[in-house]
């Protein structure tokens, strides 16, 4: 029963679409270009049932972060193209996380499974923080700072749903990892020099 508000949650982001785009398809050509209205489709005639289901692949949570995700975006799932949905699936040992990240490009929906798993979102003078349990869901607006993290003892299972085939992803962590000057971000993040350049080797960062 908790996967139906799931699979709700996925229709509910294409209800502002028109009917023509609801009825149609275009499912990418991956070896074609990609441009801001998407990718190029595969001739109609050349496609089966198959085009249209993907399965997640198995998450792996042996990792700093204690965090396995497999996610359904265009270029994993080409039949989502032009179609403003994706999803994504996680499984979080005890004590795992997703650092704080934004998605630019779309709005998430997370819908909680299994276990008991932390999450919240920021704006410039506030923060939204809520303890999620099996069934619930929580919306992060579009292009909002959030993370989750599993503080209990349980394994989490959780699905996410995105108004976009691509969401992309920012994390907070990667001003650490290029080669901008330590000392330049130390200046610009508040941070002493030996601060940032233990989180540079952290996130293999340089400079």
């Amino acid at each position: 029963m908790v996967l139906i508000p799931f699979l709700l949650a996925l229709l509910s982001f294409t209800s502002h679409a028109t009917d023509d785009k609801v009825n149609n398809f275009c499912v990418a050509d991956l070896k074609g270009p990609n441009s801001p209205s998407g990718y190029q489709c595969l001739p109609p005639n050349s496609l089966t049932v198959d085009n249209f289901v993907f399965s997640l692949p198995v998450s792996n949570t042996s990792n700093p972060i204690k965090t396995g995700i497999s996610s359904a975006f265009v270029n994993d799932f080409p039949a989502l193209n032009g179609l403003d949905i994706s999803a994504l699936s996680v499984i979080m040992d005890s004590g795992g996380y997703i650092p704080m990240h934004t998605h630019r490009g779309a709005t998430e929906l997370i819908i909680m499974v299994e276990g008991q798993m932390t999450a919240g979102f920021l704006t410039h003078d506030a923060s939204y923080v809520k303890t999620l349990k099996p069934g619930d869901l929580m919306v992060i607006p579009r292009g909002l700072m959030h993370f989750v993290a599993n503080y209990g003892k349980d394994k989490v299972v959780a699905f996410a749903a995105f108004s976009s085939s691509n969401p992309g992803i920012h994390s907070f962590n990667d001003i650490f990892s290029n080669n901008l000057p330590s000392d330049i971000l130390a200046q610009t993040t508040f941070l002493d020099v030996a601060q940032v350049k233990k989180l540079k080797d952290r996130f293999h960062g340089s400079g």
